[in-house]
């Protein structure tokens, strides 16, 4: 694998209106530097003079020196295939991306931050800006803030990280969203406008066909990793069809997972279909024993036919949860299917359980408190609203539940917050009530975090 080390010098200001100025890049196998490339650059613009003190490129030295378009087709030759590494490379790889932008072109390649990865290889400096890191490696920095100075030493760096852990180093490399792999109608700077917030994401191909259907937390990163995604053939073949992308905010994760499975429904997208992972794939189920014990039990959900109090996006997060209850509940660890023994459970032996295992509690009163867990989980007659983040800080999200049944959502000015509930029932728009958005609400109040519950 190559790397190309790079510094850029520039007149300053934002990443979408800096020039460069000058440009360093040396290509190291990891070990050893295998060529040079190191230019002025004319920025067709006058250089600050706080930035001139600074670099000591002034309008005098890059008058003469090639324009930037003058050498992108070099410079891309040049990197090739490539790595693109710098120290901060989020400054150095988008204001490369940015003049290449203004030429027409899309520049995108592997890229990889000598700061995030000196942080993870080599913990424990006071500073990672490269003049100080280098001074406490001894590493030699010789022209601060040129690009070759720059550049040499970060290389020095990138060798010193890469000899100590080349294998960690390599897991740190971002990928990017390459054009020619993906439909060259897709509009990559509107990707680059989708907010980092919480919402459903939905993909259409070139026949205004919806294709896909998701939700996120972080619905740019999110369909940024779908645009990237060569793990199989069939996420591929989708990130190849995407030619529009739109989303939906909705402020509330918890309306994201309602706003989507309603979609999927709706639309039945082809991709929804054909990527279908269950997003929950455990559940918990109850049964009733030969001796009238209620017993609990953690199971694939597509190996049953009944439905699951809760559920679970993985098995641990089941046993973590049934943990938490036995302890809370003073349940049965041998009847809650986390002890399997033919006699007693470990805790009966450390007077945590009360005996239901043996038979010396009886069914009435130990089922009185799984009756108890079982009715938290499933809000059964409850009337209350699940307040939450809306779609931007002067907004409250609400879900209404109503007799244990859900009603619907909206949106409230947070002025409102603590005003009449019946104001708060007329911005709900309402919603059927489906078993996927009740296991939905279900596993909201079952986490218990970020949210308000106000009963009325």
């Amino acid at each position: 694998m190559l790397y190309a080390v790079t510094d850029l010098e520039t007149t300053g200001g934002s990443i979408k209106n800096s020039k460069i100025t000058e440009i360093s890049i040396f290509i190291t196998d990891g070990e050893k530097i295998i060529d040079e490339f190191t230019s002025l650059i004319d920025p067709e613009r006058p250089i600050p003079y706080f930035i001139s003190q600074l670099t000591g490129i002034n309008d005098e030295m890059v008058e003469d020196a090639p324009k930037f378009f003058e050498l992108a087709k070099q410079i891309i030759e040049f990197i090739g295939d490539a790595v693109f590494v710098a120290h901060n490379v989020g400054f150095d790889y988008n204001i490369l991306r940015s003049e290449y932008r203004s030429l027409g072109y899309e520049f995108r390649t592997e890229h990889l931050c000598t700061v995030k990865s000196s942080r993870q290889i080599i913990p424990g400096y006071a500073s990672y800006s490269l003049g100080k890191l280098t001074d406490e490696l001894g590493i030699e920095l010789v022209g601060r803030h040129r690009a070759r100075g720059d550049a040499l030493a970060t290389t020095e760096l990138f060798h010193l990280l890469h000899n100590t852990s080349s294998e960690l180093l390599n897991s740190l490399i971002q990928s990017d969203i390459i054009p020619k792999h993906l439909h060259p109608g897709l509009d990559f700077d509107a990707i680059e406008e989708i907010p980092k917030l919480t919402g459903v994401y939905k993909f259409y191909n070139e026949e205004n066909k919806l294709i896909y259907i998701g939700k996120s937390k972080n619905i740019r990163s999110r369909v940024q990793q779908h645009l990237k995604n060569k793990t199989s053939k069939k996420a591929i073949e989708m990130s190849k069809e995407v030619v529009r992308v739109e989303f939906d905010l909705t402020g509330s994760e918890t309306i994201a997972l309602i706003h989507e499975s309603n979609l999927i429904k709706k639309h039945k997208p082809q991709f929804n279909r054909q990527l279908r992972k269950e997003k929950y794939p455990y559940g918990l189920f109850s049964f009733e024993d030969g001796k009238g014990y209620i017993n609990l039990h953690l199971d694939l959900i597509k190996k049953r036919n009944d439905a699951p109090i809760t559920t679970f996006s993985n098995k641990k997060e089941g046993v973590g949860f049934l943990e938490r209850s036995v302890e809370k509940y003073k349940l049965c660890q041998k009847l809650t299917g986390l002890y399997p023994t033919s006699s007693s459970c470990f805790q009966y032996h450390t007077k945590e359980c009360k005996g239901a295992c043996l038979g010396e509690e009886s069914p009435e009163e130990y089922n009185q408190r799984i009756d108890q867990l079982i009715k938290q989980l499933n809000f059964d007659l409850d009337n209350f609203f699940i307040v939450d983040r809306g779609r931007n800080k002067d907004e409250l999200a609400l879900l209404m539940v109503e007799r244990g049944t859900f009603i619907g959502y909206g949106y409230l000015p947070s002025q409102f917050n603590d005003g009449d509930l019946e104001t708060w029932k007329e911005v709900i728009d309402r919603y059927p009530e489906d078993r996927d958005i009740r296991m939905i609400i279900n596993r909201t109040i079952r986490i218990g975090k970020g949210f308000e519950i106000r009963k009325f």
